[in-house]
C-alpha cells in the first residue's frame, strides 16, 4: 500500500477517534457519564452532543477561530458521511435483525447492504479526507502533537494524563 494512502488512512482513523465518535452521535444516547443504551438520539440532541465535543477539543486544543472552523467543518462532513451510510434508514440494528428474521439468513440483502455501505464510504471518502487534512494540517505543531498524544492514549478515555489527571 502506498505511504500516502496509508497515513491518510490513518489519519483519518485516528481523527474520527479524536473527534469522540461523532459519527455515531446520532444513534446513541448521551448520559451523565457517557454513551448508553437508550434508542436513537433526537438532531437536536446529536447538535448539542457534536457542539460539546466542539467546544472540547478547541479549549483542549487551544484552536483559535480558524482551526474551530476547520473542526466544524469536519464534524458536519463526518455527519454528512454518516448520513449516507445510514442510506435513509433510521434503525440499522432493525435492518441487520431482518437479515436473520426468517428460517434462512437473507444473504442477498446483505450483499446489498453491503454493497450500498461500501458504495456511500468510497463516495464520502474523498471529502472526509480533505476536511481532516485541512483541519489537522492548521494546527500548530504543538497542537498536532497533543492530539496525536491523545490518539495515542486511545481517545476514548478523554484528555487525560499518562496519572489520569485533566491534562
Amino acid at each position: 500500500m502506498r505511504t500516502w494512502i496509508k497515513n491518510t488512512l490513518i489519519a483519518a482513523l485516528g481523527a474520527s477517534v479524536a473527534l469522540g465518535s461523532l459519527a455515531f452521535a446520532n444513534s446513541a444516547r448521551m448520559g451523565g457519564c457517557g454513551w448508553h443504551a437508550g434508542g436513537p438520539m433526537s438532531e437536536a440532541d446529536a447538535a448539542k452532543w457534536r457542539d460539546k465535543i466542539i467546544d472540547r477539543a478547541t479549549s483542549e486544543l487551544s484552536l483559535d477561530a480558524n482551526q474551530r472552523q476547520n473542526l466544524v467543518a469536519l464534524a458536519d462532513t463526518l455527519h454528512s458521511q454518516r448520513q449516507a451510510m445510514m442510506g435513509g434508514s433510521t434503525n440499522p440494528r432493525e435492518q441487520l435483525q431482518a437479515l436473520f428474521a426468517g428460517d434462512k439468513f437473507d444473504a442477498a440483502r446483505a450483499q446489498s447492504l453491503v454493497q450500498d455501505k461500501t458504495e456511500a464510504l468510497r463516495t464520502a471518502s474523498p471529502a472526509v479526507i480533505a476536511a481532516i487534512s485541512t483541519f489537522y494540517d492548521g494546527l500548530r505543531p504543538e497542537q498536532q502533537q497533543k492530539l496525536r498524544d491523545f490518539m495515542a492514549r486511545g481517545g476514548h478515555h478523554g484528555w487525560h494524563g499518562a496519572n489520569g489527571a485533566r491534562g
